[in-house]
């Protein structure tokens, strides 16, 4: 199954960006043994519409566009549920074995993602109730996708 991380606007080079690689090198490196591809990175870019409204039903659709399908959605939202690291890697190791082709990590930009983006996700989820920028949720969700196969392949990394 491959992985993609998936968000509005880009990151600039610097202490962020080099910490998400990291994250995303170990995740792919370790993944591979079992089943899993990247996790990839796509960056679009952030609507340049007035209303906050409509710049994220610009992004939302920009989004959707250029997303594979067929693919689970995970739409990364502030209202979304929460889940522990356990339970995240189980449900990566369900999709994984129920066949999915692909699995898409979905980051709105700074006002959040729109509708249409928000009903075509399979999962919505969140990390946590705090409000995180967008730039630092993609740190996190690669921290995540490394966490999960390390705990599938039992690895020590994850420690309860």
């Amino acid at each position: 199954m491959r992985m993609t991380i998936a968000g509005i606007g880009r990151m600039k080079a610097g202490a962020d960006r080099e910490l998400l690689e990291r994250y995303l090198e170990r995740a792919r490196k370790a993944g591979r043994a079992l089943g899993l591809a990247g996790p990839d990175l796509l960056e679009l870019p952030e609507s340049r519409a007035q209303r906050a409204a409509d710049r994220k039903d610009d992004e939302a659709a920009s989004l959707l566009a250029a997303l594979p399908s067929p693919r689970i959605l995970v739409a990364l939202d502030e209202g979304g549920r929460t889940m522990g690291s356990e339970k995240f890697a189980e449900r990566i190791g369900r999709w994984r074995d129920d066949g999915a082709a692909h699995l898409v990590f979905a980051i709105g930009g700074a006002d959040g993602h729109g509708r249409a983006l928000l009903e075509a996700a399979d999962l919505t989820l969140a990390f946590g109730p705090m409000t995180w920028p967008h730039q630092i949720v993609r740190i996190l969700m690669a921290e995540q996708v490394y966490r999960a196969i390390s705990i599938l392949a039992g690895h020590p990394y994850h420690r309860a």
